[in-house]
């Protein structure tokens, strides 16, 4: 007998017809002499209906208040999930993040977990019963229901498997696995058997949404294997692991991209020791993470410095440098929101030359122009026009896999 986590998201929820196939997988499953614990998301968009809501209320709600109200939608998907359980013949137990042991840090709309306690799961498993748990969400040192952000159902099965020593994690998604690009965007996007963790923790970071990129670190951390499979039909999905078979065959496992970003430039900074140091500084006060940095030489004792930024924050950097960088002579301050990165991320990378190049020559045949480059053992990111972005990744996908 094993134990599997199955994570289940919103559009495999979307509808009542969606929720009897969750109800047969799971229940296949169970049958098969597993225990199961399954994580689901809101229905399909209703937690930007929730979000919606909010707004035509008020904008400026506090973070507490949109906390109790995101965490609605996690509560009808696992009730209806458990009803359609029950119609198959089935023990079904529902449960709310709190109510199955998530303690969260106290940031609200983006909290951390702290830890899971299984208990109360375990005792539903040891009556027989499939228990469903609401993704996303816990319960701060204070009372109060959090939420994890976008994508943490992801987080919360992975959380549960890590904690229960599950054998299994699969996260059911709307795509058959984890393709070298988005399917739906690159028609010869190839599917992938296997994919180790540090590449699949680069492509989510880097704008892939088949996972979030805190449940990949998760798994990493708890070594719990993950199978990334749709729910739509019955394909084998990707593995994702610490060691693969094909790691030396494949020079890069994938193209990726990410239009939420923006590129914050701060021109004619004094060229001084310090100032770097001081203007992130400042940024991280504000929790304002940064990516890409590029500083250029400059000229008259002075230099540009760029850097991008979660396109939700670079407002939020604009203000938070506004008045510190014209105190220190610089020139202005500018915010570009219509800019993509565009990444590609493979194992391979660290053993074969010429990588750079041939991502470079690709973005050169299709005439779009570069604007920074960031580059690690793994990955090779370049941020250019968001109008370009479908176009480079095409363009990038087709000279290495083609």
């Amino acid at each position: 007998m094993s134990l599997i986590v199955q994570k289940f998201g919103g559009t495999s929820v979307a509808n009542a017809e969606r929720v009897m196939n969750v109800a047969k997988i799971v229940t296949d499953t169970f049958a098969k002499g597993n225990d199961v614990v399954v994580v689901v998301s809101a229905q399909g968009d209703f937690t930007d209906v929730l979000v919606d809501k909010q707004m035509e209320i008020n904008p400026r709600a506090s973070k507490r208040e949109q906390d109790m109200l995101l965490a609605a939608g996690e509560q009808i998907s696992i009730a209806l999930l458990a009803m359609a359980i029950e119609k198959l013949g089935y023990h079904a137990t529902s449960l709310l993040g709190w109510q199955a042991g998530f303690q969260t840090s106290s940031a609200h709309t983006n909290a951390r977990i702290k830890r899971v306690d299984p208990s109360r799961i375990r005792a539903a498993i040891d009556r027989h019963n499939i228990v469903i748990v609401a993704g996303f969400q816990g319960l701060s040192r204070f009372g109060d229901v959090t939420t994890l952000g976008r994508g943490g159902s992801d987080t919360s099965a992975v959380a549960i498997a890590a904690a229960m020593h599950a054998d299994l994690c699969q996260i059911y998604t709307d795509v058959e696995g984890v393709f070298t690009a988005d399917p739906r965007k690159v028609p010869n996007a190839r599917k992938l058997d296997e994919i180790s963790y540090d590449e699949m923790l680069e492509l989510a970071t880097l704008g892939a949404q088949v996972l979030n990129n805190r449940s990949v670190e998760m798994a990493k951390k708890y070594n719990i294997e993950l199978e990334v499979l749709s729910s739509l039909t019955h394909a084998p999905g990707t593995i994702v692991k610490e060691r693969t078979k094909a790691m030396e065959k494949m020079l890069i496992s994938g193209v990726a991209k990410d239009t939420e970003i923006a590129r914050v430039s701060v021109t004619g900074v004094p060229n001084i020791p310090g100032i770097a140091f001081k203007m992130f500084s400042r940024l991280s006060k504000k929790d304002i993470n940064v990516d890409i940095i590029l500083q250029s030489i400059g000229h008259d004792g002075k230099k540009d410095i760029s850097f991008t930024v979660a396109k939700n924050r670079g407002q939020d950097a604009v203000d938070a440098l506004k008045d510190y960088m014209t105190d220190h002579g610089a020139d202005e301050i500018l915010l570009d929101t219509n800019v993509a990165k565009i990444s590609i991320v493979g194992a391979g990378m660290e053993s074969h030359a010429g990588v750079a190049t041939k991502m470079f020559e690709a973005l050169y045949d299709a005439q779009i122009n570069i604007h920074m480059i960031s580059t690690s053992e793994i990955k090779i990111s370049v941020l250019i026009n968001a109008d370009d972005a479908d176009k480079a990744v095409k363009a990038i996908h087709d000279k290495f896999f083609d």
